[in-house]
């Protein structure tokens, strides 16, 4: 149950209440997260300006890298140039001092000498600006309280400026210094953080448990639509469909699990299974549950978050990923496989306890290799998985758990099994060697 208490106390106050008391709180939580925009995911275009003057997408820690960088040369930068600053107002003060003390024969210089810059440099070792200096002021700036006001000004900017060299000549000053800077602006320019920021996985339909966990049986027929049935192992044999359609796939899962829709775009779709209607009617079409755009349903799988999965082509590329990466919480899915112009998906391939792939080209050629020759990603167009030429195919794929499979056709009207050779084992995008006569070839696991 939902209810509203939005008041002049609270302006949003919407209170959720299970249906059973027996319902873990937390679970209830990821329910409502993984199925309502009360937790939402924004993609960001990182596009800057960086330390090198070049504008490229960067990742965050590497922005955020470069920022702290500019940070450090800029305090240091702002450090060096007031310490030039320090260092010619010392000068000038130094040139006054000597002035301060010794006034009436710099008077008396100046009245008398045809040159008297020349004069005091000679006289006091001044240099030129501080010569310049001294007779551009006004002697009575030299008087007593003028005196003590330049040796309390010479003691501030000699202690500034040994601040100052011992900042820019500790990295590890400087950037303390940065940091301090960053939290007095903090303090003075932020707000009151109103959300806590703490590590915590996205809440994903395939791990909520607030409906009953129990073994069911999700059926597809040809045109889309699904329904589930409890238990495993049942005769659907009996099914009833609509006209013109017929039984498709049947994925023994949990209620609790998330079914995943691959498109011919190469789009991955997540539905819930325990939102599935149950197996009473006809079912509903999976189309309603997601937004295939102008794609179609290509291929229907379930399984666990960890499970491994062969993606391939018949363009002749594929990868490995796992069911999680196909995962969505977005209706209109996310995009995962890059298909070719031409390609389309072949039906995905489970790979546990299998190591070994077997890859058949349109025109009969076989390659078997190693599993850990493939890549694995979360997305993309994947590696060669057997070398094509101009107009060839990938016609099936296989995974075994051994260096051998059954190659299964027809030699003269009549069905033949034979198995693989050693000629057929080879490395990851070769070309493979000929299955020999066979017309109408498929791959299956060799027994035993």
């Amino acid at each position: 149950r939902a209810r509203d208490e939005s008041g002049k106390d609270d302006d949003v106050r919407l209170v959720f209440e299970p249906s059973s008391s027996r319902i873990d709180r937390n679970e209830f939580v990821a329910l409502l997260l993984a199925h309502t925009s009360l937790e939402t995911s924004a993609p960001i275009n990182l596009v800057a300006v960086g330390i090198d003057g070049r504008p490229c997408q960067k990742a965050l820690p590497q922005l955020l890298g470069e920022w702290c960088t500019f940070r450090i040369r800029t305090v240091h930068r702002r450090t060096s140039h007031r310490l030039q600053k320090a260092d010619e107002r010392i000068h000038i003060l130094e040139g006054r001092h000597i002035v301060f003390l010794n006034i009436d024969e710099v008077i008396r210089i100046i009245r008398e000498s045809d040159d008297p810059k020349a004069a005091l440099i000679a006289r006091f070792a001044l240099s030129d600006r501080q010569a310049e200096d001294i007779l551009e002021i006004r002697l009575r700036q030299l008087a007593r309280l003028e005196g003590i006001r330049i040796e309390q000004e010479l003691g501030r900017l000699r202690g500034e400026r040994e601040g100052l060299l011992k900042l820019l000549g500790s990295d590890a000053l400087l950037r303390r210094q940065v940091i301090r800077e960053i939290r007095a602006d903090a303090d003075k320019y932020g707000d009151a953080r109103r959300t806590v920021i703490e590590a915590a996985a996205t809440a994903s339909r395939s791990e909520v448990a607030a409906v009953a966990d129990e073994a069911v049986t999700v059926i597809i027929s040809e045109k889309g639509w699904a329904r589930v049935r409890q238990g495993h192992g049942l005769d659907l044999s009996g099914l009833a469909f609509k006209d013109g359609d017929r039984a498709g796939s049947a994925h023994e899962c949990r209620s609790v699990d998330s079914l995943v829709i691959v498109s011919t775009e190469g789009r991955a779709f997540t539905v819930a299974i325990a939102s599935l209607p149950d197996g009473r009617g006809m079912g509903a079409p999976l189309s309603s549950f997601v937004d295939l755009g102008s794609g179609r349903i290509a291929h229907v799988l379930t399984g666990q978050p960890d499970d491994e999965i062969l993606i391939a082509k018949t363009s002749g590329y594929g990868f490995i990923c796992t069911y999680g990466d196909l995962l969505s919480r977005q209706k209109a899915g996310k995009a995962v496989v890059s298909v070719e112009d031409g390609a389309s998906i072949l039906p995905p391939l489970r790979l546990a306890g299998m190591d070994h792939l077997g890859a058949l080209s349109g025109d009969g050629r076989l390659l078997l290799f190693p599993l850990a020759q493939m890549k694995r990603l979360a997305s993309g167009k994947g590696v060669q998985i057997i070398g094509l030429h101009e107009g060839e195919s990938l016609r099936a794929v296989i995974a075994t758990s051994g260096p051998r499979v059954a190659i299964r056709g027809t030699l003269r009207n009549r069905p033949k099994t034979l198995a693989s050779e050693d000629r057929h084992l080879g490395q990851r995008a070769r070309r493979g060697s000929p299955v020999g006569q066979l017309g109408n070839v498929t791959l299956d696991h060799w027994p035993g």
